[in-house]
């Protein structure tokens, strides 16, 4: 039998992180290409940082989303959240998937329009609508969901001077088994304020009550949750035909559903985590067909989820600056894309990778952005390999809120693309400069 050859032991550190099942360190994953594309052509063209769209990861995700609740329920309509990403070309594939829009603004209602989307097909929450707001809604037919009285007194008074019908429904806020319940939006279903509100707009000659909308919260991570919502609506929407020989067109659920993202403070990872969208249809449906609604008088179910929908589609490219060792010892390194353009960074342990191969070694850094404050923290803790100046990281599932929520602050704001089906790009949003300021400003001194 031959000798074994020694073998001198080593003493190896332990990382931070999710092992595999082995209890060994887990690969680096790289991002080297989306759809097709390299990530090093991609930022020579447009620069850095930058973000990237895949037209194909969002019509993919929209027709995932779309299966799992037709093959379910026989009447289902999507509608686009604007707030979540109202970029046009972005809101225009999702018009051309057949969703309708939902906005919570003037602003967003008259880009809804712009973009040729018919008026009796946006759906107008949120609780700040003016009465000029309220009048370009009449006027285009839309359904206005009431967010409190007296908005719904605005309502009746605007509907009167024009001397037309206004088509509404009433947002509702619930005790889903989440908390804190979102309690400053609708009217509350426990304690009877909801059905004070529907026998109101019943007694009001020009509303036309057509619907019922809640919105339970954000990032819901149980599908339950939406079961007890749908529930409750059910109830109202029986209860409103007994009393009134009357049937509504729709229940609205909301949005709210989780994307694959890891929420700060998470132990498991959010791709291992997050529901499914089968896992929330199963619920929802389960909870309208179960209902007392007879079923050929089932409504419309309308849903206006943003960020399950558009999440996995947005990566932002970026370059690194620096490699610094902090006082005790940590590795950092600096990367010239902020919290400026990343919103979301400050709920989420966002997935950054490397663009190609790199050391094998690993260490827990802290990864910060360019900007001169100290909160510009795109991550406080990640397992991640030595990295050289000049090299290019990938940043993913951004494509939520990130490009609506971002501000102008010590640099200007990216170029935006889109990776269409065909692998072509285009910019969607030029990158600023001083001419994108100075064209707004005004200076008495010249």
């Amino acid at each position: 039998m031959e000798k074994l050859i020694y073998e001198k032991p080593v003493i190896s550190k332990i990382n931070a992180g999710m092992p595999s099942k082995f209890g060994l360190p887990v690969k680096q994953k790289i991002i080297s290409e989306i759809d097709g594309l390299a990530i090093s052509d991609l930022m020579e063209k447009f620069g850095s940082p930058v973000f990237v769209f895949s037209e194909k990861t969002i019509r993919e995700t929209y027709s995932e989303a779309k299966r799992a609740f037709e093959t379910r329920y026989p009447k289902v309509q999507f509608a686009w959240s604007y707030k979540t990403n109202y970029l046009d070309a972005i809101c225009s594939i999702f018009h051309e998937e057949g969703s309708w829009a939902e906005v919570v603004s003037g602003f967003e209602f008259n880009k809804a329009l712009s973009l040729g989307v018919n008026g009796s097909q946006i759906l107008f929450n949120g609780p700040e609508k003016s009465e000029a707001d309220l009048t370009l809604a009449i006027e285009n037919n839309a359904s206005i969901h009431i967010d409190h009285f007296d908005e719904l007194y605005l309502l009746i008074e605007t509907a009167r001077k024009l001397n037309k019908k206004a088509r509404v429904s009433i947002r509702i806020n619930l005790d889903a088994g989440i908390y804190p319940i979102w309690d400053r939006f609708g009217f509350n279903y426990e304690n009877g304020e909801a059905w004070n509100a529907i026998n109101r707009i019943m007694l009001a000659d020009n509303l036309e009550l057509i619907g019922l909308h809640t919105h339970i919260g954000t990032y819901i991570m149980v599908g339950s949750a939406y079961a007890i919502a749908a529930s409750k609506l059910a109830n109202l929407y029986v209860a409103i035909h007994r009393k009134f020989d009357y049937w509504l067109k729709y229940i609205d659920l909301g949005g709210g559903f989780a994307s694959k993202n890891t929420l700060k403070g998470a132990y498991m990872p959010g791709t291992e985590t997050c529901p499914s969208f089968d896992d929330y249809a199963e619920a929802i449906t389960n909870a309208l067909i179960s209902s007392e609604i007879p079923h050929e008088n089932l409504p419309l179910l309308f849903l206006e989820t943003g960020r399950a929908m558009i999440d996995d589609a947005g990566y932002l490219l970026t370059t690194t600056l620096a490699n610094k060792r902090l006082n005790n010892g940590k590795n950092s390194l600096v990367i010239d894309a902020g919290v400026n353009l990343l919103f979301t960074s400050f709920w989420y342990n966002l997935g950054i990778f490397p663009s190609k191969e790199t050391s094998s070694f690993t260490e827990e850094t802290t990864i910060y952005g360019p900007l001169c404050m100290n909160i510009d923290v795109i991550r406080d803790t990640i397992v991640f390999p030595q990295i050289k100046v000049g090299d290019q990281l990938v940043i993913e599932r951004v494509g939520a809120y990130n490009v609506s929520q971002w501000m102008q602050f010590i640099n200007y704001r990216p170029n935006v693309v889109l990776i269409d089906l065909e692998g072509k790009t285009h910019i969607i949003r030029k990158r600023e400069n001083l001419e994108t300021f100075k064209s707004l400003e005004f200076n008495p001194k010249l």
